[in-house]
């Protein structure tokens, strides 16, 4: 049988739907753009017959004519893919029918399934949603058109319209757009007839269709899902006693919420696995560990039936699992560099979403709250990596090039001068010119990996064995393109000079850059991984967690002080001031990563001393002392406005900071001789005493705001503190944590090593799992309440019998914890188990300080 590969599946599915896309114009939203991406799917479009593939949220009237040509007619057909809701979209959905005049038939393909649709808290759809959704974006477009023909309708009427409309849920255009569309569109353009938008809505054809298939897959056998898209996008807990974020599951008591109070993330990942399953021929047996994953679990099971079970399907096993089970593997910075590329490289801009920034007040408060997560596709800086090579290679190639392009452009206006070329070429290499974006790159391009799995080998790989490896696949592409070039290695090591030179070779010329690019573009990302400042903030980061975890053998009193000095340590990187070599790699944490480091200790010292303090693990003399210095710390910062418990403080912050700086600047300066010393006389004195009393005043007045700043400091701080103590007792107040230890009973077990290895090396010994719950089948349910009776009953199956194994983390994954799981599938000693291993996101630990102290946060 055929090894799993969800890579494939998904070429595969976009395949399937060969006859609606092709000779289409393709409109993918950003969730839908980042999944493509990732599955490198683009070539496979065109092939397929695609006329173009454009953005939904920026179109434009032009890309009417994209595909052209005068043996070619204008495009009669749109594709509209969206990784979000119906509602959601609309906006944009509508202004693409509406621009775009000449279309016959108008498909959209939504990731949401029409049950879903349904089930959705506020939603405006019922049962029968993709049908009711066709009639309403008709009604809307014809609605719309009408408003361009009359342009001069009472205000009062498009009011009550767009307020109505709000109420229900919809996102319509606005008053600019529809103004704007209001102009000759590309239908008007190319028809010449008062009777075109008629006739055109006669013949217009309307579908809506669901496309479950919309993951980013990282390698063929793991995957996340979109950014961008409503199923990421979904709030996971709602504000009560047991929620630390809104892109967390609550803190499993045992309670699973049921009913009205199940989250909207939890409904539309239990849709998103069951069609994805379906969709693979995968007949799910499904575990769960946690209280969301439980209510997860159960939604899958209703939605199974009898024809479901019944059919020929490969059998596997899904193990879902909570992720505030263990929230000190994505804080930590295991040895993964995956892990590191992700959290080096620079992120591309979330897509401004007009219905989510810029609806109406009575719309956001109608809305469920919407979670923004930060973008999976990193930006590779190609031209600065390739900059100082630049003076190498002649350039006037290049500017011959661009200066027959402009000429091509602008056939009136005389050639530019060489000079006018040569100052465009720098600004095209300057990092911070939007030209620079043409020579960026990306770090997925499986469309160019020529067979070769390349995120797929070094997410099983350290981040050494992982460099070694990349820099021997670099040498034998360099050997393959007949390139000479001399570069000394080492056995066993990859640095940062090995790369370059072997990066600037296979980029010199153009064909070998586009034949390699995929090679190329990973190697210059862990290039920038290597960076002194990003590895050795890294490995600082390594250092005080081992720190954290050493002090655990100590008391709770040590710990704290670990924590504390942390802290200092962080003042001291603000300030800029360190004496030793040891305190400079310490310096480089500032007072966020402290208060990631923080989060450890406090979790850790609330699974090692549960019972230490009343309100917290530590005694109230050392939490004192930890919070007096992180006022210090806050005090000694610039700007936290990223930090939710310092919200609406931001002026007052910086105020602060400034006349501390100006107070230290003014005792810096030398002392000035006064002239009143050598005045007897004292001469020139007039109004010395209103001057005296005008600057005490101001004195005063600065001492007040400054004590109102500090107390109101002190109130946030204790919150912060506060919430230390909550995610302290995650152990206690979590029931499967509290029942039993996941420890295996092994001499040479690593505790580090994150609890879903643990479950999965109990799971594959046949050992209990505290809090593993079994959702039977369709056909395990009839056995049980029917045929059971009669002495017909199923036994329980065990995960350990399934070859394939997909595991589910509700919340996130990280780079570490899929090496270590399949380190835990090695160890079992059974090969023939394929896993498969996927989560809400790709979390780095800056992103789990967003989630757990940004406006995510319950805090």
């Amino acid at each position: 049988m055929a090894q799993i590969d969800v890579n494939k599946a998904f070429v595969d599915s976009i395949t399937q739907m060969s006859e609606h896309i092709e000779d289409a114009i393709l409109y993918l939203d950003s969730g839908c753009t980042e999944s493509f991406h990732f599955a490198g799917v683009f070539p496979v479009l065109l092939d397929l017959g695609v006329r173009a593939v454009c953005s939904l949220e920026n179109m434009c009237a032009l890309e009417a004519v994209v595909s052209w040509n005068a043996k070619s007619d204008p495009a009669t057909k749109i594709v509209v893919i969206t990784s979000r809701l119906l509602s959601d979209s609309h906006r944009y959905i509508l202004r693409c029918l509406s621009t775009l005049g000449s279309i016959q038939h108008f498909s959209v393909y939504t990731s949401i399934s029409e049950i879903a649709h349904s089930a959705y808290p506020d939603s405006p759809l019922g049962p029968d949603a993709f049908h009711e959704y066709e009639s309403l974006l008709l009604q809307d477009y014809e609605e719309l058109i009408r408003k361009c023909e009359t342009p001069r309708r009472s205000k009062d009427i498009d009011f009550h319209e767009r307020k109505n409309s709000e109420v229900e849920g919809w996102s319509h255009l606005s008053e600019e757009e529809v103004s704007h569309l209001g102009t000759p569109s590309s239908g008007k353009i190319f028809h010449e007839d008062d009777h075109y938008f008629e006739d055109a809505r006669k013949t217009l054809v309307i579908s809506v269709h669901h496309f479950p298939m919309i993951f980013c897959p990282l390698s063929p056998r793991v995957f996340v899902l979109p950014s961008e898209g409503s199923v990421a996008e979904a709030y996971l807990s709602t504000e009560h006693e047991d929620s630390i974020s809104l892109g967390l599951p609550p803190i499993s008591s045992g309670v699973p919420p049921d009913g009205d109070d199940v989250p909207p993330g939890a409904l539309l990942t239990a849709h998103f696995l069951y069609h994805l399953a379906a969709k693979m021929d995968l007949k799910m047996e499904i575990y769960s560990v946690g209280d969301l994953s439980k209510t997860v679990g159960k939604i899958m099971t209703n939605m199974s039936s009898l024809y479901d079970v019944g059919r020929r399907k490969r059998s596997a096993g899904l193990l879902l699992i909570d992720r505030t089970l263990d929230l000190l593997t994505p804080c930590c910075h295991g040895d993964s560099l995956v892990d590191r590329m992700f959290s080096s490289l620079p992120r591309r801009e979330r897509t401004s979403f007009y219905s989510h920034a810029k609806g109406s007040q009575t719309q956001l408060k109608l809305r469920p709250p919407i979670l923004e997560r930060t973008p999976l596709d990193v930006q590779i800086p190609l031209a600065k990596i390739l900059r100082e090579g630049a003076s190498e290679i002649n350039s006037q190639p290049l500017l011959k090039s661009i200066e027959a392009f402009l000429s091509g452009w602008d056939s009136n206006n005389s050639a530019p001068k060489i000079a006018d070329l040569v100052n465009l070429c720098n600004k095209v290499c300057d990092e911070k010119s939007i030209h620079s974006e043409v020579f960026n790159g990306s770090l997925v391009s499986t469309e160019t990996f020529r067979g070769t799995p390349y995120i797929e080998a070094i997410l099983d790989r350290r981040t050494k064995d992982g460099a070694v490896l990349v820099r021997k696949w670099l040498q034998e592409t360099v050997r393959r393109e007949n390139i000479n070039i001399n570069v000394k290695t080492r056995p066993g090591f990859a640095t940062k000079a090995e790369f370059k030179p072997l990066i600037e070779a296979l980029a010199k010329s153009q064909s070998s850059l586009i034949r390699n690019k995929g090679i190329i573009q990973l190697a210059a990302a862990i290039l920038v991984a290597l960076d002194e400042s990003n590895y050795a903030r890294w490995d600082a980061f390594i250092s005080a967690e081992k720190i954290l975890g050493a002090s655990l053998g100590d008391s709770n009193q040590g710990l704290a002080a670990q924590i504390g000095d942390l802290i200092h340590k962080s003042i001291l990187a603000a300030s800029g001031g360190h004496s030793s070599r040891t305190e400079s790699s310490q310096a480089l944490l500032s007072f966020q990563d402290s208060l990631l480091l923080t989060i450890v200790g406090y979790v850790l010292a609330g699974e090692n001393f549960p019972t230490s303090g009343s309100g917290g693990p530590f005694s109230w003399e050392d939490e004192r002392l930890l919070k007096e210095a992180v006022l210090d710390a806050i005090l000694e910062n610039e700007s936290l406005s990223k930090l939710k418990f310092l919200h609406g403080l931001k002026e007052e912050l910086e105020a602060n900071f400034n006349r501390k700086k100006l107070e230290e600047t003014v005792e810096a300066s030398p002392e000035q001789l006064d002239i009143d010393d050598f005045d007897d006389d004292q001469w020139g004195k007039w109004g010395e005493e209103e001057e005296e009393a005008d600057s005490d005043k101001s004195k005063k007045d600065q001492q007040y705001d400054e004590m109102q700043l500090k107390l109101e400091l002190r109130d946030r701080v204790d919150n912060l503190f506060k919430f230390f103590h909550k995610l302290s007792t995650l152990k206690t107040r979590n029931i499967q944590l509290r029942e039993g230890k996941f420890d295996l009973e092994t001499d040479d077990y690593d505790s580090n090593k994150g609890l879903l290895y643990k479950i999965l090396r109990r799971l594959l010994s046949k050992m209990d799992v505290p809090g593993l719950e079994y959702h039977s089948s369709a056909v395990g349910r009839l056995f049980k309440s029917g045929f059971g009776r009669f002495g017909l009953g199923q036994a329980k199956p065990s995960l350990a019998d399934q070859n394939l194994i997909m595991v589910f983390v509700i919340g996130g994954i990280n780079g570490t914890e899929v090496r270590k799981a399949r380190e835990a599938i090695a160890e079992s000693g059974r090969p023939d188990i394929e896993l498969l291993v996927g989560g809400t996101t790709l979390l780095t630990p800056d992103n789990m300080l967003e989630l757990l102290m940004g406006d995510a946060s319950f805090l």
